[in-house]
């Protein structure tokens, strides 16, 4: 949901699925950059800021209540940073730009190969063919994840 910057001019704003999210600070540096409000919406307390651009949102710990929350928000021009395969779904059916903490993009032409990957994935776990560790964070991941929401902040400006 883009917001008013002033005049009559929107401005797109930055959405995260913040539970987990290892690039918080990250994504203040960014946003402050390009002078774009972030929301961070979580299940459980969240480091408050005193920044005007920067509002966080609990919300209730039922299952899916932060991402329910989120796609019902995020829409066209809008940036939403989560690892949700599901939830970048939603966002990318309503017309946001997403990506997750590593920088890795979701779009219209990637979502439905990665929600497939995920099932797989999830059916793997559950019949034991897969243990389902996940990688460990990284610098490197640190690096993409800045140049991909800085790409990211400038197309939704534009």
């Amino acid at each position: 949901m883009w917001t008013c910057c002033g005049g009559d001019e929107l401005m797109p704003e930055i959405y995260v699925d913040a539970d987990a999210c290892p690039v918080k600070a990250e994504i203040l540096k960014v946003a402050e950059r390009h002078g774009l409000p972030v929301t961070f919406v979580a299940n459980s307390g969240l480091r408050p800021s005193r920044d005007p651009m920067v509002k966080n949102v609990i919300v209730s710990g039922a299952f899916d209540a932060a991402d329910d929350w989120i796609a019902e928000r995020a829409g066209d021009g809008d940036i939403v940073v989560t690892a949700d395969v599901p939830l970048a779904g939603r966002c990318v059916t309503a017309g946001a730009l997403v990506t997750g903490p590593t920088g890795r993009i979701f779009d219209k032409a990637n979502i439905g190969m990665a929600t497939a990957m995920r099932d797989l994935g999830a059916h793997l776990r559950e019949t034991g063919e897969s243990k389902g560790y996940n990688a460990a964070f990284t610098p490197r991941d640190r690096s993409a994840f800045l140049e991909t929401l800085d790409r990211l902040c400038r197309r939704a400006k534009a």
